[in-house]
């Protein structure tokens, strides 16, 4: 008997300018990055940030258009 194979968790992750990825839940992000509480399947977590996150763009560019 084999044990059963379980699907990688993983994190989504934002860093300072606001972008988001997904990382492996059992390592820690990249410096620069933090998780911000959502996990799952990869796949979820990709769902999570198409739903989270509509304008792609940075943080530094949106204050500099004079978008919050």
């Amino acid at each position: 008997m084999t044990a059963a194979t379980t699907a990688p968790t993983w994190s989504v992750v934002v860093n300072d300018e606001e972008q988001r990825s997904v990382w492996p839940s059992d390592q820690e992000p990249p410096a620069g990055w933090h998780t911000v509480g959502f996990t799952g399947t990869r796949e979820d977590c990709l769902d999570h940030i198409a739903a989270d996150w509509t304008d792609l763009r940075p943080l530094g560019l949106r204050r500099r258009m004079g978008e919050r």
